[in-house]
């Protein structure tokens, strides 16, 4: 199919959650819809397209596994529960179509949809990751049922014999793709999303951060455990034992109740959709001085971006996509995922310790979110992927070279 430059593609935007709930994909479908409509096309929603309930022999296929060979049976991957859901989207799709064909479907965190979706439409997917990338690395993907295994690998394989193009937003994303799929890196781009805000904080006010005698620390996730919760603890310890006067904000999660401190404030949950509680949030982004998230395993966490618009540097680590947001001496920096408390403690005291590095490094965070952390700049980039993958006309479903061919540098930034 092809359309002029300067035409704008007709989009239908498909998801398994629900677009308009700002709480959906850590918040993401919401920004993501809103970006596509202003800066990419006319926008028809396909979405929420939830999986259907499990059946009575995946119920007890689940709980067998996990009784008697404490292995993990995942409904979400079960390729039945995709076709229905693919089935779903045909019907939605023929709805939209009555009204306006559309050029293309953009697909969004929506694996499990598209896989035995039956179109002629083109289909671009957006993601972070994909379920095969998951295995043994987040905890609910680990022991996993040979069954499970199998079919991830079928969905996957479906998904990328059924796209024309992949939007990632990261280089290990990316990668993992090509490599585990066979997918033409021609077809594969890397383009970081952007801030989940509607309101976004004014420059003079990310600039303004200085020390202060109190170093207080955000840290901001849903899992103790895999947000490194343990290390930030430690790093929380290790600082007020070399004297620092260091104060640790827990939002979003409950420690376990033996680590309690008196430096230590738990904020269990914030909603976004909450006018007030999000003003909450914005505050504890104002406040603090790092962002410390020691992630034991992450994709694209949405809370790294807005700490960048807030020019709050992050310390974090280095695993899975998160170098595709956090550049080190930028808006933040990684350590290795063996760094414990004292090596975060150990950064931290250096960059705070010396004010002109830390007034550069708080300046340089909010460029990172102006220049690439944007949705602005993530839509810019779609419109042109977009326009030039229709234009192209080719799918990547009759390409699958050797892995030998692969050659990472030919990865896409942007629509470059």
């Amino acid at each position: 199919m092809m359309i002029e430059q300067e035409q704008r593609p007709r989009i239908a935007y498909l998801t398994q959650g629900d677009p308009r709930d700002k709480c959906a994909w850590s918040c993401s479908l919401y920004y993501i819809g809103q970006a596509l409509e202003q800066h990419c096309g006319a926008v028809s929603y396909i979405g929420p397209l939830p999986l259907p309930a499990p059946g009575l022999p995946d119920r007890i296929r689940a709980k067998s596994s996990q009784l008697l060979r404490k292995r993990r049976y995942l409904h979400e991957t079960n390729p039945r529960a995709a076709r229905a859901c693919g089935q779903q989207a045909a019907r939605k799709l023929a709805v939209a179509a009555g009204v306006s064909r559309p050029d293309v479907i953009v697909a969004v965190a929506s694996e499990a949809a598209i896989a035995f979706l039956e179109t002629e439409t083109p289909i671009v997917l957006v993601g972070d990751t994909t379920y095969a990338q998951l295995v043994e690395y987040f905890p609910y993907y680990t022991r996993l049922t040979a069954r499970s295994l199998r079919e991830i690998d079928t969905i996957g394989q479906r998904v990328f014999a059924n796209v024309r193009a992949s939007i990632l937003s990261s280089e290990w994303a990316a990668r993992f793709i090509i490599d585990h799929y066979h997918v033409d890196p021609r077809h594969v781009y890397i383009v970081p999303f952007g801030v989940n805000l509607d309101t976004i904080p004014r420059p003079a006010l990310a600039n303004a951060r200085a020390r202060s005698d109190l170093c207080r620390l955000l840290f901001m996730g849903v899992e103790w455990q895999r947000k490194g919760g343990d290390i930030a603890y430690q790093t929380l310890l290790a600082l007020r034992a070399k004297g620092i006067d260091a104060e640790l904000i827990v939002c979003g999660c409950t420690p376990p109740a033996q680590l309690g401190h008196q430096h230590m404030t738990v904020i269990p949950f914030l909603n976004k959709n909450d006018p007030r509680q999000q003003q909450q949030l914005e505050q504890l982004f104002i406040t603090a001085h790092f962002l410390l998230l020691p992630t034991r395993a992450d994709c694209a966490p949405n809370v790294f971006r807005e700490a960048s618009a807030f020019g709050l540097p992050v310390i974090t680590t280095d695993t899975g996509g998160v170098s595709g947001i956090i550049r080190d001496g930028e808006n933040g920096y990684m350590l290795p995922l063996s760094a414990r408390g004292d090596d975060y403690a150990a950064l931290i005291a250096r960059i705070y310790g010396d004010e002109e590095h830390y007034t550069r490094i708080v300046q340089s965070s909010r460029a990172a979110f102006e220049q690439r952390l944007n949705w602005d700049a993530w839509g810019r980039s779609i419109h042109d992927i977009l326009v030039q993958e229709l234009e192209r006309g080719t799918s990547t479903a009759n390409y699958a070279p050797s892995p030998s061919e692969h050659r990472f540098s030919d990865i896409r930034t942007g629509a470059g």
